[in-house]
């Protein structure tokens, strides 16, 4: 009895081994536990992007300041009545409020009495050069009788040499009294310019609204003093026309090549959310700028705001459309990284694919001198797409086109729509592990990852 009861667990040990032996090979063995996670080519339309952040900004701003320093004593009332406030509608030459005028008042009444006295100079100036042309006349006279008569017993020497001094003095008095006038009417202007930047300091005091627009901004309240020095302190800030605003991008220099004016934008803020705005690319400004060694342009986008629900510094997220495919077949980019392993390869497929890999593999670690630089643009753009093939799968050649980030527009020879594509290896199966067959044939330069990256 005791030698069939071992017999019996000889076969039983050995059944256990081999079956413990089918479960290892089934578990690191790829080809009988690979199970492939496929996509379909689909066909339809592709909106290649380049995406960014930018700020709405009005389209143009008008910074109101103040040209004297004073106290701010009062604001004026925008077109409903209202004191001059944020969001006020003003028109042109509403009063935006007032400085205290009486230092400016008082100068402009000095001013004013320094020109009454310059006006009143060249009045005394001109009565003077009147009396100085009546004694040149009479001293002209008396001066011609003298010469008449010359010097003799009726006219003494002295008496002649005195009536010439007098006219040669009366003909000098006329001179100087033209003078005086002269210098009268000169500080006339002079107490006229000094009036009339009086007044136009006082004119300060009272600041206006240059634009018909909207308060977006008021940065000082009443009883605040204002200080003018070299930068005219600002006051208000006042959006002319907010129907039409832009948004102001940065974008990379890597970018900017293909931006260009009249270009279509999408583009999102947060605070309406599911709504998407449109716009056209205005500008693009030559003055970039450098953070962290990275070259930004900005560039200016113009959006519709007849509505008004955008508002001034919003946050934009914005989409250039750079180029629009209508009616493509388009594979997720996930299938154009995937490569299989030698022996997930259909056999008929395998040889070549090894050797194509093998001889790319060679290409690349060729210096520069000795890798061909004829083959063109078209084969850059060649790449292998993976479809199933039973157990396995064989290649489809392709040429890819633009890329939306997401999916990328490809065309070739049996490609067709809703034919399935490998993206990877489903996760949890054995196939993503690195236990693999020794013997198993390898591509070269391949990495063993077989999911989607």
């Amino acid at each position: 009895m005791k030698r069939p009861i071992k017999k019996m667990a000889v076969l039983l040990a050995t059944i256990a081994l081999m079956g413990a032996a089918v479960a290892w090979y089934r578990n690191h063995n790829d080809i009988a536990a690979t199970v492939y996670q496929t996509a379909a080519v689909t066909r339809g339309d592709m909106l290649v992007t380049i995406s960014a952040t930018g700020t709405l900004e009005p389209e143009e701003v008008i910074d109101v300041g103040a040209q004297v320093a004073g106290q701010i004593l009062s604001f004026g009332k925008d077109v409903d009545g209202h004191t001059v406030d944020y969001g006020s509608q003003v028109a042109e030459g509403t009063v935006l409020a007032r400085i205290d005028d009486s230092l400016y008042a008082a100068e402009a009444a000095n001013a004013q009495a320094q020109v009454q006295a310059a006006q009143a100079g060249v009045q005394r100036a001109e009565a003077d050069l009147e009396q100085y042309v009546a004694k040149l006349q009479q001293a002209e006279r008396d001066w011609q009788r003298a010469q008449k008569i010359g010097p003799s017993e009726a006219l003494a020497q002295a008496s002649y040499d005195a009536y010439r001094s007098a006219y040669e003095t009366a003909r000098a008095n006329v001179a100087v009294g033209k003078a005086a006038i002269l210098q009268a009417k000169a500080d006339l202007a002079q107490a006229q310019a000094v009036l009339s930047r009086a007044r136009r300091n006082l004119s300060y005091c009272t600041i206006t609204s240059p634009v018909k627009g909207v308060i977006i901004d008021r940065r000082v309240n009443i009883g605040q003093t204002v200080v003018s020095s070299l930068n005219a302190p600002s006051l208000f800030l006042i959006a002319k026309d907010l129907t039409r605003m832009q948004v102001w991008v940065a974008v990379n220099e890597a970018d900017i090549g293909k931006i260009h004016p009249g270009l279509p934008v999408s583009f999102t803020v947060d605070a309406f959310p599911g709504q998407t705005f449109q716009g056209t690319v205005g500008k693009v400004r030559l003055n970039a700028s450098m953070t962290q060694n990275v070259v930004t342009y900005t560039v200016e986008i113009i959006t519709d705001n007849e509505d008004g629900r955008l508002l001034p510094y919003l946050t934009a997220n914005v989409q250039f459309q750079i180029l629009r495919l209508d009616d493509v077949l388009r594979v997720p980019n996930a299938a154009l990284r995937w490569k299989p392993q030698a022996d997930q390869i259909a056999p008929q497929y395998r040889d070549a694919e090894v050797k194509t890999a093998r001889s790319g593999s060679q290409a690349a670690a060729r210096p520069p001198s000795e890798t061909r630089t004829d083959q063109g643009s078209d084969s850059s753009r060649r790449q292998v797409l993976w479809t199933l093939d039973g157990t396995n799968v064989r290649p489809i050649n392709v040429r890819t086109g633009a890329s939306d980030g997401i999916m990328t527009a490809v065309e070739g020879d049996g490609l067709t729509e809703g034919l399935p594509v490998v993206v990877g290896l489903k996760s949890g199966d054995s196939g993503t592990s690195d236990a693999r067959n020794p013997f198993a044939p390898q591509f070269p330069g391949r990495s063993r990852s077989q999911g989607s990256k």
